[in-house]
């Protein structure tokens, strides 16, 4: 890991404001990014991570405060004039253009640079595209296909690609992470070091504390949006860096603390046969009272598997059946027969992002709160106030639209929407992405509050140590079968699970 000290600031952010409405996302909030240097941001959700990167980026401007970018005044008009000064942005959420292709959308804004005589060269800015994927290590995706097939990891790599194009000084990276498998991650890693190597600048927004140590020379922290402090290689420690998050000691380990992995055997859902994509003849039983974890690399099927089980996929081959013989052909039955689907992509599979806090939260309730077709605005106030406190979401009111709400917060009400339908079968696929080590915690004892009071639960995660920690069974998944079953134990380790994923 290189030293960053006595190296020469490539940016400076100096007395940063910024207000939405009466919140505070940022106040007085100052640091240096020097050249060569990889510089953790961390703080819990709502701590003013994204608005300081978006601010950096030209994507919104600061009420009050200054920016130099190498020594010289540094504001952007927009995105684009970011971009133009050194400046790139890999965004959290879906930053990809629908209806156009893969290479369209890596050089949009670039299309000249691939017009004679005023017409587009499409093979030549297709070829373009493939030499630029492949020189970042991705493989296999054609640059003339549409995006809209595609997944939400692989357009997550066309967006590294397009801001690796435009060999930016200084790139920001905000949570991108949570939402790559292995080799996704292998990418932008490679990529990190390449820039670090070659002395460009890197801001790598993360909530994982360990993967922040892995490939960081510094880390600031952010908390209610002021800047906490900046911690040097030789200074990170978890325990140091949690504490700073979040203003007070958090439990080592925050997962269950118990060994028993007994059920009371009665099958909740059943899938049998299953066979779809990836998927190849899967057998599954999840059983009441039991957290049942799913693992495997990303393209291992297990994230179909969790749409397949609440009808939002029709497998080519195979059923899914409830205890009582109901087989679940599609969402409406799945709802109507108290299922739960916690989808990994919150922004285009769980939210009405035009719709406001109440209106996503109380949506999978509103057969129980209606009387004679009416819901009382108290009762989804009232509502939206529980589980506001429960997962600690920040917001201005309830009527705010969930499109102004940070990554974690969203997520937070993605799950709250389906904690207040009081289901009993749960399918969580990555229900902790994007959420700081404080809500995890809360969201870890909602789990066991729910295995608790005979809830079945499906985990579908992509973090080994959560699996371990939480799951009375894991099944790790591999090639569209599965090809390890693992019942919970105190000498289960991640090792044990590795060797059946790869």
């Amino acid at each position: 890991m290189s030293e960053v000290k006595n190296r020469e600031t490539i940016l400076r952010v100096q007395g940063i404001y910024k207000s939405f409405g009466p919140t505070k996302a940022l106040v007085d909030v100052s640091l240096d990014l020097h050249k060569g240097e990889v510089l953790g941001l961390i703080g819990e959700n709502g701590s003013g991570k994204s608005t300081l990167s978006t601010i950096i980026a030209g994507i919104q401007k600061a009420d009050q405060g200054s920016m130099f970018l190498e020594g010289e005044p540094y504001v952007p008009t927009d995105i684009t004039d970011a971009i133009s000064k050194g400046v790139s942005m890999v965004v959290q959420e879906q930053g990809t253009l629908n209806n156009i292709t893969v290479a369209s959308n890596i050089f949009a804004g670039k299309e000249s640079e691939f017009t004679r005589h005023g017409l587009l060269d499409i093979r030549k800015m297709n070829k373009a595209a493939a030499e630029l994927l492949s020189s970042i290590g991705v493989e296999g995706i054609n640059p003339a296909q549409l995006v809209n097939g595609m997944s939400f990891e692989e357009r997550k790599l066309l967006e590294v690609a397009r801001a690796e194009y435009t060999n930016p000084k200084v790139l920001l990276i905000d949570e991108t992470t949570t939402a790559l498998g292995k080799e996704g991650r292998d990418v932008m890693y490679r990529l990190i070091n390449t820039m670090r190597d070659s002395g460009r600048s890197v801001i790598f927004i993360s909530h994982d504390i360990e993967e922040l140590m892995a490939i960081c020379d510094s880390i600031t922290v952010l908390r209610d949006g002021h800047l906490i402090g900046t911690l040097s290689r030789d200074e990170m420690n978890i325990h140091t860096m949690r504490q700073m998050m979040v203003g007070r000691e958090i439990a080592e380990n925050f997962y269950r603390t118990d060994y028993d992995g007994t059920t009371d055997g009665e099958v909740a859902l059943k899938g049998e046969h299953i066979t779809f994509g990836s998927l190849h003849d899967v057998g599954i039983e999840l059983c009441k009272g039991e957290i049942l974890g799913i693992g495997g690399l990303t393209d291992c099927g297990m994230h179909d598997l969790g749409k397949i089980l609440f009808g939002i996929i029709i497998p080519d081959y195979g059923t899914v059946t409830l205890a009582d013989g109901t087989n679940i052909k599609d969402t409406k039955q799945a709802v109507k027969h108290r299922m739960a689907y916690i989808s990994k992509n919150r922004d285009t599979e769980a939210l009405m992002s035009a719709g406001s806090i109440t209106d996503n939260l109380c949506l999978a309730s509103l057969p129980q709160m209606q009387k004679f077709g009416f819901v009382a605005p108290k009762k989804e106030k009232e509502m939206v106030a529980k589980w506001r406190e429960t997962l600690s979401i920040k917001m201005q009111n309830e009527k705010q639209f969930i499109m102004y709400l940070s990554g974690g917060n969203k997520q937070k009400v993605s799950i709250a929407k389906w904690l207040a339908s009081d289901a009993d079968i749960y399918i969580f696929d990555c229900p902790t992405r994007g959420i700081d080590i404080g809500v995890k915690s809360e969201i870890y004892k909602l789990l066991t509050n729910l295995k608790n009071e005979g809830k079945a639960i499906l985990m579908i995660s992509e973090e080994l140590p959560e699996l371990i920690g939480m799951s009375d069974r894991i099944l790790i998944f591999k090639d569209g079968t599965v090809k390890g079953s693992f019942m919970r134990s105190a000498d289960l380790s991640e090792h044990d699970l590795i060797d059946y994923m790869i």
